[in-house]
């Protein structure tokens, strides 16, 4: 079951998702989900993906995702307890989510189903 503020997701880059999803297949044996062209689900023990492309969502670097099941209010906590909102709340296949970064500058994100 999904809680609010736990770990739920990590988002990888994904450079040339080919070679990405070939290389963990053969060394860990993982399965990917195809959500288009740039981008590949795992489910590893730890939900993720590899997102690839020059498209604003692209991460650069890795992006941790908690969960929230009210993203509006937990968009407020995340602001009074000194978060920045980063990127505002925004529709994906599958949810919503928004970016923010903590007092030492570290980018998270937060998602919430539908």
């Amino acid at each position: 079951m999904r809680e609010d503020g736990k770990v739920d997701y990590v988002e990888l880059p994904g450079g040339d998702l080919g070679a990405v999803k070939a290389f963990y297949g053969a060394a860990f044996g993982w399965t990917f989900t195809d959500y288009g062209p740039d981008y590949a689900g795992f489910d590893e023990g730890l939900d993720g993906g590899f997102h690839t492309g020059d498209d604003e969502g692209a991460v650069k670097i890795p992006l941790i995702i908690l969960y929230a099941h009210d993203l509006e209010a937990m968009a407020a906590k995340v602001a009074a307890a000194g978060g920045a909102i980063t990127r505002p709340i925004f529709s994906f296949p599958g949810g919503r989510r928004f970016h923010f970064a903590d007092p030492a500058g570290n980018e998270m994100a937060v998602w919430s189903e539908g």
